[in-house]
């Protein structure tokens, strides 16, 4: 198969944050999350470049997480891997059994089965030794979710691009700096046929979609139709955080007070 066509752009950013966030190195381990997305379909792709470009070597392979639903088929994500030489494993849970007796009616899904999901994918990593787990969240979720924390928890977080898992390995982003734009122009450029919401389990409940993100979403977007820079501020303004200007006293420098 024709190798993929990744853009200069897309590589650059994902290249200078692996640099500056030190998130692949030599010698790991890295077990990918392939849902089957635009976004994790993109980040093996461009593992794959760094993997074959890059002055250190790694491994890496994908793993998709299989819930145990009626007619769940990802032959399409088996036989993409095997055509780029990407090892990929289909892991099999009971998630979707699971989750008759431990989902609440009428609760929010998203957070449900992306805590499972992300339990399953843990556990592989553990069981086969790997040292990093990359997923494939880009700059858009974590400005999404920067918002959502603050208007809905009452807290300043985001999403960070790298950390230390209980588990003992390391959960990373290698995507967190590109816009979510790049990578549906990735997959359209290659004529890629992502896997939607169709593929969750809860499109077989009787659950809520999650309108508040959906919202939030909605209006970034008007934001950036007013001012064509704006995540560019936001994200300069999450490298530029100034401690002492906000309401939180054990993040003051008491030295200058």
């Amino acid at each position: 198969m024709n190798k993929l066509k990744i853009s200069k752009k897309l590589l650059r950013v994902a290249g200078k944050t692996n640099a500056n966030f030190r998130l692949i190195g030599e010698g790991d381990k890295v077990l990918v999350g392939l849902s089957g997305g635009k976004d994790s379909l993109s980040l093996i792709h461009i593992l794959k470049h760094i993997q074959q470009h890059a002055p250190f070597k790694f491994e890496f392979e994908a793993c998709t997480i299989k819930y145990g639903m009626p007619d769940e088929n990802y032959a399409y994500l088996v036989e993409h891997c095997q055509a780029h030489n990407i090892k990929h494993t289909v892991y099999d849970t009971n998630i979707f059994e699971i989750s008759h007796d431990t989902i609440r009616e009428n609760s929010s899904f998203c957070s449900y089965f992306s805590r499972m999901r992300r339990g399953a994918l843990y556990n592989f990593a553990q069981e086969h030794g790997f040292t990093k787990v990359a997923l494939g969240h880009h700059f858009d979720d974590t400005v999404e979710s920067f918002f959502m924390n603050m208007f809905y928890n009452g807290s300043m977080r985001a999403m960070a691009p790298i950390y230390k898992t209980e588990r003992g390995f390391h959960l990373i982003r290698p995507l967190i700096e590109v816009r979510e734009k790049q990578l549906r122009a990735f997959a359209d450029d290659n004529n890629l046929q992502p896997i939607g919401d169709e593929a969750c389990p809860a499109m077989l409940k009787d659950v809520k979609m999650p309108y508040a993100r959906a919202n939030m979403k909605v209006w970034l977007e008007d934001l950036e139709k007013g001012n064509s820079n704006v995540f560019k501020m936001i994200s300069a303004s999450f490298k530029h955080i100034h401690d002492e200007t906000f309401l939180d006293p054990t993040r003051w420098n008491r030295d200058d007070i």
